[in-house]
């Protein structure tokens, strides 16, 4: 993949020139700033073709245009035999361990690589997963966290009718309150009258009896022992006739 990288950046660099320098450091610096937390393209689903195990396609295909379909075999076997025969690179021993663990390698790579491959891509689907469920549950609590929000202003909107009620609730408070106040005041003032009312007709009742009793005093104080047998004479005397009369009157 580094390789990869490198020969694509080359061939970039290569097409536009000094613009390219520029583009390199622009690059550094946006590297090494606060930008490198921005988002980033993902990662490629499949890794890029390969030919004999290790080398890029991209190499092959930067030099296609000057050198045609062997170019880079010719490249590369020149520069072998160039290494040999300038003694720049010696074969020995640990050429024999390059060659074998090259070997080993691409087999490897070439039996385990799919199996590899295909565990990383569910360790990979598993670690998706789990961010796109902890996004949905962050997408629906900031969609119930909205939703609350319109119900708010919805509610702040009546607020000036929710006022208005208590307003009048309040002033209906107050005007039972004054009633019943003065229902009080009318209550006690009229208990007060009916509390002299009663007074006085005790006064009057009083000197009725006061009266009555005086009168019969002084009554009962003038009759002498001769008028009350004479009264208590011409009371037996009415009775009889009394009695007489109403005999006659059962007779006939």
């Amino acid at each position: 993949m580094l390789s990869r990288l490198v020969f694509v950046s080359a061939s970039a660099l290569k097409s536009n020139g000094p613009l390219g320098a520029g583009l390199v450091q622009a690059s550094r610096s946006l590297h090494t700033s606060s930008q490198s937390l921005a988002p980033v393209p993902p990662l490629p689903e499949k890794g890029g073709k390969v030919r004999h195990g290790i080398i890029p396609e991209e190499l092959f295909q930067l030099l296609y245009p000057k050198t045609g379909v062997t170019g880079p075999y010719m490249l590369g076997t020149g520069l072998l035999v160039y290494l040999l025969s300038k003694e720049i690179y010696v074969i020995n021993h640990e050429t024999l361990v390059v060659a074998s663990i090259g070997a080993i390698t691409v087999y490897g790579i070439k039996k385990f690589g799919p199996s590899v491959a295909a565990f990383a891509d569910k360790l990979n689907e598993e670690k998706v997963a789990k961010a796109q469920e902890v996004k949905d549950l962050a997408m629906s609590s900031l969609t119930q966290a909205i939703e609350d929000e319109k119900k708010e202003q919805w509610r702040v909107e009546g607020r000036s009718m929710l006022f208005d009620a208590k307003r009048n609730n309040v002033a209906m408070l107050l005007e039972t309150n004054n009633r019943e106040r003065i229902h009080m005041v009318t209550n006690e003032v009229k208990r007060r009258l009916d509390y002299q009312i009663a007074l006085q007709h005790l006064h009057r009742r009083m000197e009725q009896e006061h009266m009555v009793s005086w009168v019969e005093k002084n009554v009962v104080g003038s009759i002498t022992p001769q008028q009350e047998k004479e009264s208590i004479a011409k009371c037996i005397t009415d009775l009889k006739a009394l009695a007489k009369a109403t005999q006659a009157k059962a007779a006939v």
